[in-house]
């Protein structure tokens, strides 16, 4: 079998696997409501397979354990599910988010949810572009625009308002990239931390965001979650480059992380305040991530330090996961499944927390009260 034959099927099961967990659409089946997910390769199902692009997770091993696939790479950045995968699920919908970039995000599809996630994407349109393409954050939220449109057209504008309104979870997991794949990459960000303070860039980064949101807003988004910036100089790639120790996390990032968070903190006081009838859910993933990082044999990890997939250094975290990568055999016990992004059963664990949780990870209430709003 050719390498030009081998894609097109990867490319064809990436496609018709987010019809559903299991069957048909069936086009009265609303009641399940929809996901509409924003973000980078942290919830990524598959956009970049359709792009031009050096971030791309569609070679084996990547979703080993994606049941719905067969085991086999759909553009997921993990082992099996996301985050996001797995909160659809729990709330009872009955399709995963198709990609936006899919053949089959068409027709009554789209009213099961779509996501427009893409790996390297930012909040600004200039990070990741070392990738060569993304989706960036305002592209995204330009896409949904066409979306908006095309639920109009299927159920009308006063049901596709009413069905966005109240039947309708928006969730954005965005912000790494813009530290890591621009203010602090070498030589493509040396621009911008010359010519920009921290406080200054995150002040771009946060306007930025604010308009994303409003623009969501005014297209009748109404109930948000919203994830912050993990702990990123934790991860086994900066882990790995940086020659530290298992229980060591590169300073920088991580404060450059804790500054932007806070101020994410307040945006979303801030539109709580001010979007009448809207519900800005802040997730704390920084805190989530650090617990499992610091307590990972608590929840029965034997490492989170160390890529299950990937090559280089101590923590097999300098090449990404792909064909030639050394696979850890028991992938449930890492934390980390590849040089930079969770494990399936760390994301499990992650998700739990968000939908379920109190106030120390998950505020003004979780997700599950989310969805009963």
């Amino acid at each position: 079998m050719g390498i030009k034959t081998s894609s097109t099927i990867l490319l064809l099961i990436a496609s018709f696997i987010n019809l559903s967990f299991h069957g048909i659409c069936q086009d009265d089946d609303l009641a399940s409501g929809a996901s509409f997910i924003f973000g980078d390769s942290l919830v990524d199902a598959g956009n970049n397979n359709y792009l031009q692009t050096l971030s791309k997770a569609d070679v084996i091993p990547n979703g080993i354990d994606f049941e719905a696939s067969g085991g086999n790479p759909t553009g997921r950045f993990t082992n099996g599910r996301t985050i996001a995968d797995i909160v659809g699920e729990e709330l009872g919908q009955k399709y995963y988010a198709t990609p936006f970039l899919a053949p089959n995000c068409t027709g009554r599809v789209i009213l099961h949810g779509v996501s427009y996630a893409s790996g390297a994407a930012g909040v600004m349109n200039e990070s990741g572009r070392i990738f060569v393409n993304r989706i960036s954050l305002p592209i995204q939220v330009d896409y949904f625009n066409i979306t908006r449109k095309q639920i109009d057209k299927l159920i009308g504008p006063t049901k596709a308002r009413d069905y966005l309104m109240k039947k309708s979870i928006f969730s954005l997991t965005i912000g790494s990239n813009d530290f890591l794949n621009n203010y602090l990459l070498p030589l493509v960000g040396t621009g911008a931390r010359i010519s920009e303070s921290p406080d200054t860039f995150i002040d771009d980064m946060i306007n930025n965001l604010r308009k994303q949101l409003t623009r969501l807003y005014q297209m009748d988004a109404r109930k948000f979650i919203v994830g912050n910036v993990g702990p990123i100089g934790c991860i086994p790639y900066q882990k790995t480059i940086n020659n530290l120790k298992d229980t060591e996390c590169v300073d920088l990032p991580d404060k450059l992380a804790l500054q932007y968070n806070a101020r994410l903190k307040d945006l979303l006081t801030e539109l709580n305040e001010n979007l009448q009838g809207a519900t800005f859910v802040h997730a704390d993933v920084y805190s989530l991530v650090m617990e499992l990082i610091s307590n990972f044999r608590k929840y029965g990890f034997v490492t989170s330090s160390k890529a299950c997939c990937g090559n280089g250094g101590q923590f097999a975290g300098i090449i990404p996961c792909g064909p030639a990568s050394s696979v850890c055999s028991e992938r449930d016990k890492y934390v980390f499944w590849d040089n930079y992004h969770p494990s399936q059963a760390a994301n499990v664990i992650i998700a739990n927390q968000l939908l379920n949780g109190g106030p120390r990870y998950v505020s003004p209430m979780n997700i599950r009260q989310l969805n009963d709003l």
